[in-house]
């Protein structure tokens, strides 16, 4: 697999093999696009004691959904956040959702685990956001959160699993 830098990833844009909602080559790096956090947040319930863990857990059942433009993020804490942008992408294109330095600098983690985007996915990304600093962090709806790092494939292969139409954390 190969990163494709900002000239490759325009031309796939143009060509209307990956598109991305609301793109503004303003957000085009040399080899990533950032991604804008949206206004829906998953936080975690306070009256649950105790989850199994299981392939079938569903994280709806321990979270609740709020719509806010800004959200504190106490020391430790654990949310999820959604992207702003809807990435739809082709076949024979996969990506990484990473974060960005100058929030890492902060101890806020913008993507803990499962950072692959699968060929084929059209969906807004789902962020597992830990604030590991020692003081309560403000997040604003909007903000260039993470980015987006493009990669071609060899073959082709779709995602169709549980996320691929997510449309909220």
């Amino acid at each position: 697999m190969a990163v494709l830098t900002r000239t490759e990833l325009l031309k796939e844009i143009k060509k209307g093999r990956i598109k991305i909602t609301d793109f503004d080559e303003k957000y085009l790096g040399p080899a990533s696009y950032d991604l804008r956090l949206d206004d829906k947040f998953r936080v975690f319930r306070k009256d649950v004691k105790k989850f199994d863990v299981t392939e079938q857990a569903d994280h709806k059942k321990i979270t609740k959904l709020v719509t806010v433009e800004t959200i504190v993020v106490k020391p430790g804490e654990i949310i999820h956040g959604i992207t702003k942008e809807t990435i739809t992408l082709p076949e024979d294109i996969c990506g990484r959702l990473e974060g960005r330095s100058r929030f890492a600098r902060l101890g806020l983690l913008v993507h803990v685990t499962a950072g692959f985007m699968q060929p084929g996915i059209s969906n807004q990304q789902v962020l597992e956001i830990i604030n590991l600093s020692p003081i309560p962090l403000t997040l604003h709806a909007g903000t260039r959160i993470c980015q987006f790092v493009f990669e071609r494939c060899e073959g082709e292969a779709k995602y169709q699993g549980k996320f691929s139409s997510q449309k909220a954390p």
